[in-house]
């Protein structure tokens, strides 16, 4: 985050997911984008209800199923229940109890995550995060959209403005790059189109900063490399052994990861200062 502009009107998190980066971002108006809906509505649902009532319902909802460490049969039951009702705060508390906390659903849009036997709960820390996480929400002009990212409207963007692009990384595997679980997944022509977007809100003077991999496991990201090198953009390793190095020349060993973020602006003296 040291890494982003240092002045920044609307910052448009356009993969949110877990929302991280967007609710830690110091901008005017904060635009968070998923094509998870049903994520975006258990954010909508936070940033519309006092915290209390927040709390008070998951916390009711884990006595009435009797939620626990060891009590799968309670989880199943108030599984099939959400895929019925869609509340959206009973998909925090079965994520509270998934496993290893996990948001999946299958191509019917039905929750299919198993439950986290003697792995997952809900406990006083994760309340505490949620709490706080409320309570950023709420302190912040915030804008909730639910779209995939080549819908979104970047028209209404303009020169002070920040994307932040965190997608599914083309060379890794991840939840939802196969798109069989009914989303969008991500290939070759996916990863294409984003580059494309980010190269068009160059083009118009608009900030933007994607986190991506380079290598991984013996792979290397081609289309992103080649993209960079057409477009002379920046970037920022975040192992910073890697800092003076050209990307031609680091380890690409089977065993290597090399992520970055990618901008089209070089960072400040005092940006990279603050970078740990």
């Amino acid at each position: 985050m040291p890494l982003f502009p240092e002045d920044i009107d609307t910052f448009v998190d356009i993969f949110c997911g877990g929302a991280n980066v967007g609710i830690n971002a110091t901008a005017n108006k904060i635009i968070f984008n998923d094509n998870l809906t049903y994520l975006i509505d258990l954010y909508e649902c936070f940033l519309n209800n006092p915290v209390e009532v927040t709390i008070a319902h998951i916390e009711g909802r884990i006595a009435e199923y009797g939620l626990s460490l060891t009590n799968q049969d309670g989880y199943l039951k108030m599984r099939e229940e959400y895929n019925k009702s869609r509340n959206p705060l009973d998909l925090f508390v079965l994520v509270a109890y998934s496993f290893n906390h996990q948001i999946r659903f299958n191509g019917k849009h039905q929750f299919n995550c198993p439950f986290g036997k003697d792995r997952s709960q809900y406990n006083p820390n994760i309340k505490h995060n949620l709490v706080k996480f409320v309570n950023a929400l709420q302190s912040k002009h915030v804008q909730f959209t639910s779209l995939n990212f080549d819908y979104f409207d970047y028209a209404q963007l303009k020169t002070g403005d920040f994307v932040y692009a965190d997608p599914p990384y083309l060379i890794t595997t991840g939840t939802y790059n196969d798109g069989k679980r009914g989303f969008t997944g991500w290939y070759e022509s996916t990863e294409e189109n984003l580059l494309a977007i980010l190269a068009g809100l160059n083009q118009r003077g608009i900030k933007f900063g994607l986190s991506n991999v380079l290598h991984h496991k013996g792979k290397s990201n081609n289309i992103l490399l080649s993209w960079i090198d057409k477009n002379d953009f920046h970037i920022n390793y975040l192992n910073k052994d890697y800092s003076n190095c050209n990307y031609h020349t680091l380890d690409k060993s089977k065993d290597a990861s090399v992520e970055v973020l990618i901008t089209n602006y070089v960072p400040t003296e005092n940006q990279l200062t603050l970078w740990p």
